[in-house]
């Protein structure tokens, strides 16, 4: 996806961002929302928050993590002193997949584009993947988050620290001891005072 960038606000980049996958029919997904869901938050964070696809609150409001694993992954972001007002948070898939399915790799592919727009537009120093699917998409199938969480990689030229999926927390509430490491080494790369856990 080319979207020549020139001296303009990027509250207009993503207003024509969002008209795009409005009318994007890339894959049959675009046939099953209700409303995609472009991303939210500061569009000049330091960290941005990637998911793998909207569930069916997000589908309904058209907004990324508004059901119980985004009311986790608020208290997440509050816990280390920040608010979802201070990052940005996206999706891999714009459009949520029937069921909440896994996406399909094609899916994936399809959307792709947007997210590097989203990324290229933003720049965060540091990149948080939630789960295997958003470390799959960016890294390929070789990628375990059981494996990878909480270390420093590098995509694009910009950190990114992997962790687990706040559904996957809620469903196994012992690799929240885990999640929080992971999210201190991101306070730790930031340079960000490190919180007692809350």
């Amino acid at each position: 996806m080319k979207i020549k960038m020139i001296s303009v606000d990027k509250t207009t980049y993503i207003k024509a961002l969002e008209a795009r996958v409005k009318k994007c029919k890339r894959c049959s997904l675009a046939f099953t929302r209700n409303n995609p869901v472009i991303g939210e938050g500061n569009l000049n964070a330091r960290l941005m928050f990637i998911g793998e696809a909207p569930g069916e609150q997000e589908d309904l409001q058209g907004r990324p993590f508004v059901g119980k694993s985004g009311q986790l992954l608020t208290r997440i972001i509050q816990a280390m002193g920040l608010s979802r007002e201070e990052v940005y948070i996206a999706n891999i898939l714009k459009c949520r997949p029937p069921g909440n399915r896994d996406p399909y790799p094609q899916e994936i592919e399809n959307c792709l584009p947007y997210l590097f727009f989203q990324m290229e537009l933003i720049r965060p120093e540091i990149l948080v993947l939630l789960g295997r699917i958003a470390g799959i998409a960016l890294f390929g199938t070789q990628f375990s988050i059981t494996r990878m969480h909480g270390q420093l990689l590098y995509f694009r030229g910009i950190k990114v620290i992997p962790s687990f999926h706040p559904a996957y927390l809620l469903l196994n509430p012992r690799a929240k001891k885990l999640a929080w490491e992971d999210m201190k080494n991101v306070l730790k790369q930031l340079n960000l005072p490190i919180p007692d856990k809350q």
